[in-house]
């Protein structure tokens, strides 16, 4: 079954959760200003603008400050949201190389105008149609879909989940230490394929919390209210009312 997906008004808040959206938005004032992204040799997003995304999209994990402390230049595939960002403008065809710039077509301009429909073009894109086995270092690729994962985490994040118990309600699989290849490529799939794309999109929200014995398990996901306004599950009827009182 097909997700159901609403669109945000372009004017409400919880839009800026979104990353993605705030780095194309971004991305396409900064080439409209440059006269377009500079490529590399081998056609990726060259140094200039890697360094500048680094410094100015809302990755704090993958920030200009946080990845020079170990390397002294960035290119596209050191910021995996860089990286991301030009493949995903390909697929959904936003733009294309023109000798050594990549441009932003007349669809991407007109979308940097209408941000929820954007964060919904985004969203089938991202989640639906990217190939994410190419940010896994070691592909792997584990049962499931759309549908499934978001019905779930639509009522276990409502008042928040760990990785590790959507890894056992997802896959049947828990930690039993270090080694456990079994457990930690389903994590990586998880991780990769669910929920950074759902937490780079601004629908779910994670915190580490001191004092649990693994990092799955200190890991939680909460839904942000863009979640409630754009997906249409058939989970909903499931959640409990929220209670003002």
């Amino acid at each position: 079954m097909a997700v159901e997906l609403r669109t945000p008004e372009d004017s409400d808040p919880s839009l800026g959760d979104s990353k993605l959206l705030d780095a194309v938005r971004k991305s396409v004032g900064f080439a409209q200003e440059h006269g377009g992204i500079g490529l590399t040799k081998g056609k990726a997003f060259n140094r200039k603008f890697t360094k500048w995304a680094a410094e100015n999209f809302n990755w704090p994990e993958y920030s200009a400050d946080e990845l020079l402390r170990f390397q002294r230049v960035l290119n596209e595939e050191d910021v995996k949201p860089v990286f991301v960002l030009h493949k995903l403008m390909i697929s959904m065809k936003l733009g294309r190389h023109v000798k050594d710039k990549w441009r932003f077509n007349n669809k991407a301009v007109a979308f940097v105008r209408t941000p929820g429909a954007l964060q919904v073009a985004l969203t089938k894109g991202f989640l639906f149609e990217f190939d994410h086995s190419r940010l896994q270092r070691f592909p792997f690729i584990a049962a499931g879909n759309w549908d499934i994962w978001l019905n779930v985490i639509n009522v276990d994040a409502q008042s928040g989940v760990s990785e590790a118990a959507l890894l056992k309600t997802f896959y049947g699989v828990e930690c039993v230490g270090a080694g456990d290849r079994e457990f930690w490529h389903h994590a990586s799939f998880l991780m990769w394929y669910v929920l950074n794309p759902l937490c780079w999109l601004g629908y779910l929200v994670k915190t580490e919390l001191d004092g649990r014995h693994s990092a799955s398990d200190r890991t939680i996901y909460v839904k942000t209210p863009l979640w409630k306004k754009t997906f249409k599950l058939d989970t909903d009827n499931e959640l409990c009312p929220h209670l003002v009182h």
